[in-house]
């Protein structure tokens, strides 16, 4: 059975964004011409590199019509925890650290999965409360003390601000999590499977897919995601605190809208995530170069975002009623 279906609307949707894409960035260059310098460029890519992985995670939640509101909250929580064990000097290899930081954020979203798949509570309810429940453990664990440059090892700041060749090591994670997360999303059962149970969660059931383990799997991933982007994210900035990426969670649901990535199911594909993460690592990056005023890029953002909402939304429609027509032929 095909599950997904590339329409004229979405592949319309893809080459707008690059058009779109495109047009900003020459308005952007004749503002200010160090903006596509190979500096500033690789400035873009890194930057959004921590979004990107995010995106990819927050990408299954939402093709399931779930949401995941504690991704800041896991990002703090397992960047503290690696944080702590680098700070007492414990001697675990960097891969180690990684995979510590991982499993922490990965047990984080098989409670979140949980809540939501085995006691039905919503998406936004559950996801809401595990966000201030994993804050609050932040703050226990760190007892309300940041983890400094100083208390961190050489090797484990360069994961996150060291190169392979001349990219960042970040952008080399985000590539190689993008690799396999096209892969896994298009051409495996699962991938499939979890196309299936957004798009009809009440036809899922029918022909017996596992709808709530493959929902509980989607926020293991999400968690697993969000463990990495915690280690990553305090190698890069060398510090640890209890409200490390608050509210960052907006940023990367925010990117996905923008990919065409919607937030009812069962919908998105991964090159529009991935433009949408470029569109939006290049507004935070072009709006500040040209001296927008801070309280403009706000608003600009939002406007894109609103627009990118209201055009999936008409895309849906559209598409919607084409089928209905078929159906009436």
């Amino acid at each position: 059975m095909q599950l997904k279906k590339t329409s004229y609307g979405e592949k319309f949707r893809e080459l707008g964004l690059v058009f779109f894409i495109i047009l900003i960035c020459i308005i952007i260059q004749f503002r200010n011409r160090e903006f596509l310098t190979i500096a500033n460029i690789n400035n873009i890519l890194t930057n959004t590199a921590i979004l990107s992985i995010l995106a990819a995670g927050m990408m299954m939640v939402l093709l399931t019509g779930g949401i995941d509101l504690s991704i800041g909250a896991v990002i703090a929580f397992s960047g503290m925890v690696t944080a702590l064990t680098v700070r007492e000097k414990i001697p675990l290899p960097v891969p180690l650290l990684i995979a510590e930081s991982i499993t922490v954020g990965a047990l984080l979203g098989l409670i979140t999965g949980t809540l939501i798949a085995r006691f039905s509570i919503l998406p936004i309810i559950a996801s809401l409360g595990m966000m201030n429940v994993i804050r609050g453990l932040t703050y226990i664990v760190s007892k309300g003390a940041w983890v400094s440059a100083y208390q961190m090892s050489p090797e484990f700041k360069a994961l996150g601000t060291g190169k392979v060749l001349v990219l960042n090591n970040l952008i080399i994670f985000a590539l190689v999590i993008y690799v396999a997360f096209y892969y896994f999303i298009n051409f495996s059962r699962t991938g499939r499977r979890i196309y299936a149970v957004g798009s009809n969660p009440e036809a899922a059931e029918v022909i017996g897919l596992p709808r709530k383990r493959i929902i509980t799997l989607v926020y293991v991933f999400m968690g697993a995601l969000s463990g990495l982007a915690g280690v990553l994210w305090v190698s890069k900035f060398a510090s640890a605190q209890g409200d490390t990426a608050v509210g960052y969670e907006l940023n990367v649901i925010a990117a996905c809208v923008l990919g065409g990535v919607s937030v009812s199911g069962g919908r998105g594909k991964v090159l529009g995530l991935f433009l949408g993460v470029i569109l939006f690592g290049i507004l935070a990056n072009a709006l500040p170069l040209i001296k927008v005023s801070p309280f403009w890029q706000q608003a600009i953002q939002g406007f894109v975002i609103l627009t990118a909402i209201i055009t999936n939304v008409l895309i849906k429609r559209n598409n919607d009623r084409l089928t209905l027509r078929k159906r009436a032929i």
